[in-house]
C-alpha cells in the first residue's frame, strides 16, 4: 500500500476532513488531497512526523516499512529471517535484492 493510500485510510477510520487533517499538522486541504491522491510526491521528514503523530502510528509503519504488521507473512517471516544473518550475508542479500529490482525495472522500460 502507498503512503497516499495509507493516508487516506488512516484519515477514513479516524473519521477526520481533509481541512481537519490540514488545520491539525498546519498545511493547506489542498496540500493534503495531494498527498492522499499521490501528486506530491516525496513528502517531507518534517511532513511525515507530523502525520504520523496525527495518526498516531510510526513513520515507518505510515511510509510501509513496518513489517511487525503486515499482512503478508512470508514477508515477515523472510525479513525475521534477515535477522539471524552475519552483516556480510546482509550486504550479499541487499545486493541480490538491488539487482532484482533493477532487472525488473530495466525489463519495465523495455516494455
Amino acid at each position: 500500500m502507498s503512503v497516499a493510500a495509507r493516508l487516506r485510510d488512516l484519515r477514513m477510520k479516524k473519521g477526520r476532513s481533509l481541512q481537519e487533517v490540514a488545520e491539525a499538522i498546519g498545511v493547506s486541504k489542498t496540500h493534503v488531497w495531494e498527498l492522499e491522491k499521490g501528486r506530491a510526491e516525496n513528502p517531507s521528514l518534517e511532513m511525515l512526523t507530523k502525520l504520523s503523530d496525527y495518526f498516531g502510528v510510526t513513520i515507518r509503519s505510515l511510509v510501509g516499512e513496518d513489517l511487525e504488521n503486515s499482512s503478508d507473512e512470508k514477508l515477515v517471516r523472510m525479513f525475521r529471517q534477515v535477522g539471524d544473518l552475519t552483516e556480510a550475508d546482509r550486504d550479499i542479500l541487499d545486493d541480490m535484492i538491488q539487482s532484482l529490482r533493477r532487472r525488473r525495472s530495466d525489463n519495465g522500460s523495455q516494455n
